[in-house]
Order: structure tokens, then sequence, then C-alpha cells
């Protein structure tokens, strides 16, 4: 099977925000963001964002066009995004999503261990609904939300898990975890009881895909912080 194309040897590029560039071409950015940056604007925060950050980097290159979001992470999960750099390819994107994405996978350190007759690796298959506060939870009758998980390593008061997803909810993962009773380390939002890393313990560390039209599959991966399996040795 040919390799992936993951840009090469390029060197990373620091932006403003703590951003990551690892890779940009003529269509596309790949980066890693930080614990505590929003992707896109809120209606408390509208400058100190991803996308801000990416608009300003163009406007220094003396480029004209200006990114587009085509999948977010939450505040406060750090890792992979995807951005493109026209309204057109989004669009393609968005219409061909499970089609083009191969693959998102996560880590996270939730609370709790697993007991044996839980397995080394499950299937959420619950769907998702928005309560009137903005929370998502497993609802009857909610939209489609399909989330694997693999169980890498455990103590007594966590557990690393890899998780990959099938849908691509808001806050799908975070939802589905704590549905399973077993939230993720610092998500206080969806029941988490402690915080030991403050900052919610969920990284997205593996994306894959094809651009439209082509046949070439692009793949970036981006290890978990060291803090997350200091959790659970």
């Amino acid at each position: 099977m040919k390799k992936p194309y993951t840009g090469g040897n390029s060197p990373k590029n620091f932006l403003p925000g703590r951003i990551v560039l690892l890779y940009e071409d003529r269509n596309i950015f790949v980066i890693e963001k930080p614990a505590g940056l929003l992707s896109i604007a809120s209606k408390t925060e509208n400058r100190k964002t991803v996308y801000s950050y990416l608009c300003e980097y163009l406007r220094r290159k003396g480029e004209k066009r200006r990114p587009a979001v085509v999948h977010r992470l939450d505040r406060d999960t750090s890792g992979l995004m995807l951005f493109v750099k026209s309204g057109e390819l989004k669009q393609a994107f968005m219409q061909n999503w499970n089609e083009l994405v191969t693959e998102r996978r996560y880590t996270a350190v939730v609370e709790g261990a697993f007991p044996e007759s839980a397995g080394l690796s499950g299937l959420i298959d619950a769907p998702l609904a928005e309560t009137k506060d903005g929370r998502i939870l497993v609802r009857p009758g909610g939209m489609p939300a399909v989330t694997r998980w693999k169980l890498v390593k455990q103590n007594g008061a966590y557990a690393g898990l890899s998780l990959e997803l099938e849908t691509g909810r808001r806050n799908q993962i975070r939802a589905h975890l704590s549905c399973l009773g077993h939230p993720v380390a610092g998500d206080t939002k969806y029941g988490a009881r402690t915080d030991p890393l403050n900052r919610l313990a969920l990284h997205a560390e593996s994306l894959s895909f094809f651009m439209p039209g082509s046949s070439v599959r692009m793949a970036w991966s981006s290890p978990a912080p060291e803090n997350f399996w200091d959790l659970v040795r």
C-alpha cells in the first residue's frame, strides 16, 4: 500500500497563540492547536482564536484569501486540525466528509478503571442531542453518534484510551465517555470530579484524509502530551 503524504521533512512553523503550523500548501493548513485556545470566534472571544491567527498569518504573507474551518476542536482539547483556503474546498470536504476523512483518532485520560468484564476495547453507539444549557448528552432520537475506544493503560484512578470517531458530533467523545461512566479528566462540564492537569485530558493525535478529487492520502500524527501518561503510570 502506498504510504500517505505527510509533508516530508518540512520544519515546524510556530505561530502566535502557541499554534504549530505543521504543513501548508496553496490549498490547506494542518496545525497543532494548544489547549486553551478557541478554534473559531465565540460570543465572548473573537480575536484570540486559531482562525484569527491564521487570518493574520495570511495577511502578513500578502495573501488575500482567508482560511476556512472544516472541523473544530473544543477550547481545552489540543491536537491536529485541518483548515482550507477556499470556500469551494470547504464545501467539498463538508459534503463528502465521511468518504474523504479516513481517520480521526484521539487520546484521552478518563476517570476510573475499567473492570475486566469491560474488555480492552468497545464501541459506543449512542445518539446525541443538545440540552437547553448547551450540553450535549445521550438522548433517544438524537443525532447518530459512534465512537470506538481502546484501553491503552490504566491504574486504579485513571485510564488512558485511544478513541476513533466514526461520526463527528460536537462534544461527542466527552458526552459518550461521560455516559459510559468514565468522564474525561478535567471535564467538569461532563461530570469529572478531578482536574489533575488543569486542562481537559483530550488530544487529537492523528488525522488522515484524501484531498477532494485526488487519490493521494495525507496523514499526520501528534503524540499526546507526556503528562497524560504520567497519570496512568
